[in-house]
């Protein structure tokens, strides 16, 4: 690279480096040598445009991809707008029959493209992507393209139709984001592993039980979670026993909700006292309430990036003597509904703590609960 083109990828990171408060980037030098300096510039407008940070997470992960394929691919950046053949390319290199590549080597992604994504670390399973991952990244093409003010092909019948039948031709089962949901039997265990008065031990326990409790919240939102957020609410009292202590969450705009929505869910009991044990142990009055902890035992002033929610609930797992493999993060939010469903208590009321939109969704874990009790499952009992 000469020092011309070196020069330009410097300024292209400090330019990254102007919203890395908005949208976190720890990969900011692979992105400033992947991404156009209108690439960059679109973001930073975007964050000037208020735009949700996980969305802009997401859509920084996907043009980084598409202009890394591209230029694996085919030696250039991705055009603007970008041809029907091209985008025929990129179906054709990520979705395709494993069984028909045994038998032809050439079938799908190229050998030679496959080597370059997989040393920058953007390739990582074997076999053909999930669809969904495909439509996602057209689908972020398609806005950049309408962003720019262009006209692109991403509605054309050639390009509806080779999707529609590669995904006919490479049947993939459908799965869940996390294999078991953490119901309440299996968040105590968890809980259970959190014994010590370790700040790392005070810290998972509130994790746990508060993203659990919430309504099953999203990773990003526990990662998220700042003391501003929290509003104490007054204490409840339930058939004359002691006060619980109660608080509300403030989440803002969710992946879910609308623009200007302020969407709030409540904790009660055990939960507080945990967040409130965590905070006071770790002496946060304001800013990110869950912080990494480093080997000494000292409370970084930076919150846990979200992936670090997903590894608590696997070591936790496994602390527990589960297989890590079949849990995540996921799993506190299939699991909040499922314990619901398990429970008696009403969707309804189960999705203003969810704060889930569509009573489909939700409904399939409900569904689930009473199928798996129903006497038809139970016919030879």
């Amino acid at each position: 690279m000469t020092r011309g083109s070196r020069t330009i990828v410097d300024r292209r990171s400090e330019d990254l480096d102007t919203i890395a408060a908005v949208l976190p980037i720890g990969r900011r030098d692979e992105l400033a040598e992947l991404l156009t300096n209108q690439d960059v510039e679109t973001l930073r407008h975007l964050v000037s445009e208020g735009m949700g940070a996980n969305t802009l997470r997401a859509l920084t992960s996907d043009l980084a991809y598409l202009q890394a394929w591209s230029l694996a691919a085919t030696g250039r950046s991705l055009p603007w707008p970008a041809p029907e053949a091209l985008l025929l390319k990129f179906v054709a290199h990520h979705l395709w029959d494993a069984e028909k590549r045994t038998q032809d080597p050439d079938h799908g992604m190229p050998a030679d493209v496959e080597q370059k994504l997989r040393i920058q670390g953007l390739l990582r399973s074997p076999g053909p992507h999930a669809p969904d991952t495909v439509r996602r990244r057209l689908a972020t093409w398609s806005t950049l393209t309408k962003w720019r003010g262009l006209v692109g092909f991403f509605g054309s019948p050639a390009l509806r139709s080779a999707i529609r039948l590669a995904v006919r031709a490479t049947p993939r089962p459908r799965k869940r984001k996390s294999a078991k949901a953490v119901t309440g039997d299996i968040l105590s265990r968890l809980i259970a592993t959190c014994t010590t008065a370790s700040l790392r031990d005070v810290r998972d326990r509130a994790i746990l039980m508060v993203a659990f409790a919430s309504g099953g919240r999203r990773r990003s939102e526990i990662a998220g979670l700042r003391v501003e957020q929290l509003q104490p609410e007054e204490p409840i009292q339930i058939d004359g026993a002691y006060p619980l202590p109660s608080l509300s969450i403030h989440l803002g705009r969710t992946k879910s909700s609308g623009a200007d929505s302020d969407e709030v869910v409540y904790l009660s009991g055990r939960p507080v006292d945990a967040l409130n044990a965590w905070l006071a142990a770790a002496k946060i009055d304001n800013g990110s309430v869950f912080r990494a902890i480093d080997r000494w035992g000292n409370v970084s002033r930076w919150p846990l990036e979200p992936q670090a929610i997903n590894d608590i609930v696997k070591q936790r797992a496994a602390m527990a003597g589960l297989d890590p493999a079949e849990f995540s993060a996921h799993g506190l939010r299939s699991g909040y509904l499922t314990e619901a469903a398990n429970r008696g208590i009403p969707l309804p009321e189960a999705m203003e703590q969810s704060r889930h939109r569509s009573v489909q969704q939700a409904s399939e874990y409900y569904n689930y609960a009473q199928r798996r009790g129903s006497q038809a499952s139970r016919i030879l009992d």
